[in-house]
């Protein structure tokens, strides 16, 4: 039997108010507020970095700013984007009991292999699910994913690129040649495409787009879409939650850049992104322990405020035992990631405090 969703489009909207709603959803969805839901949305010129992202190293603020592209930053994890009337939004919110998996990789490759079907039908490409959340045609990225579960709530999000300027997009991200070499090409811009590229240089109309990504979640899902609209109750929360927090410089900054004196840093790139760990210390000799840890990254944990916990729990532990710490943290937490490991973080901290010299 078909799983009942309701389908809402929120069109155009400040990046902020936008990943506002997102938020507003997810905490009404887990009250039992809202129903399953299937979400479009479209952005004014933004530029969005993962929730883990330290925002300066991830974008060109002074060319964003210069040219009107907002500043942004979501509640999931992953790597910064650039967004425009001209891509196209789409998310779920979801019971998990109603359509059960056993781990967030589980939905991500259902998902994003539903969304791929469906713009591979209606478009006529090839479009396919690549691991570890991107969907793509003949090796270029047509489709970025993420999510995240919160108890019962799975909250997951993708992009189409429909008709995006690439030379313009990464006019507004920092791409390191790292990431580039590994994906073994020379311009950041050769990694995307967009359906107007793939179909001969013709934008297909929006609702098309929805229709397609509908028909991969109805056809590989069994989801019924049923059309609706935002509630008021939607629409207020997701205005309070943007003038409180989510649309506030204090949360846009929350990670700025962590580099500084007597800051320890160390990066670490594993199959599920790269995780970075700035460190301070304090004591001397033997007594030298962690002061404050902070990881950032383009990686995706659930629940998100796992990785503030994990940080919390490495305050004070001492130099030689801060990995075994991360090992003890992951073990009594039992966390869902999206393909990156507890060795990563682990690798990552003893890393960074292995390069004291105080």
């Amino acid at each position: 039997m078909a799983i009942p969703f309701r389908v809402i489009d929120t069109g155009v909207r400040d990046g902020r108010i936008q990943i506002a709603f997102d938020q507003a959803l997810i905490e009404l969805h887990r009250g039992g507020r809202v129903p399953d839901t299937i979400r479009f949305l479209r952005f004014e010129p933004s530029a969005l970095v993962g929730r883990h992202q330290a925002i300066r190293q991830e974008l060109k603020l002074d060319f964003c700013r210069s040219n009107g592209v907002a500043l942004v930053r979501r509640i999931t994890g992953g790597g910064a984007i650039y967004l425009d009337p001209s891509q196209v939004g789409w998310e779920l919110v979801l019971s998990r009991k109603r359509l059960p998996m056993a781990t967030l990789a589980d939905y991500t490759r259902a998902i994003c292999e539903a969304v791929a079907f469906g713009l591979s039908k209606s478009f006529a490409i090839d479009a396919r699910y690549r691991p570890r959340n991107d969907i793509e045609v003949g090796g270029q990225k047509l489709c970025g994913t993420g999510g995240f579960f919160d108890g019962d709530t799975l909250f997951y999000q993708g992009t189409v690129l429909v008709d995006a300027d690439p030379a313009r997009i990464m006019s507004c991200l920092n791409v390191p040649e790292a990431k580039l070499k590994k994906r073994g090409i020379d311009k950041a811009e050769q990694r995307v495409t967009t359906l107007k590229a793939l179909l001969g240089g013709k934008a297909p109309d929006i609702s098309a787009v929805h229709e397609a990504v509908l028909l991969g979640l109805a056809e590989r899902l069994g989801i019924a879409p049923e059309n609706g609209k935002p509630s008021s109750e939607e629409e207020a929360l997701a205005a309070k939650l943007n003038a409180e927090e989510i649309g506030t410089e204090e949360f846009v900054f929350s990670i700025d850049d962590p580099r500084g004196a007597g800051v320890l840093e160390a990066s670490h790139t594993g199959p599920g992104g790269t995780v970075t760990a700035y460190v301070r210390l304090e004591g001397r000799g033997d007594a030298r322990r962690v002061r404050e840890v902070l990881l950032t990254g383009d990686f995706f944990v659930t629940p998100p405020r796992l990785i503030y916990d994990l940080e919390a729990s490495l305050r004070g532990a001492m130099v030689g035992d801060a990995g075994a710490a991360v090992d003890r943290f992951f073990a009594a937490t039992k966390p869902d990631l999206l393909t990156i490991s507890p060795a990563d973080f682990r690798t990552v901290v003893e890393a960074a405090v292995s390069s004291d010299t105080g």
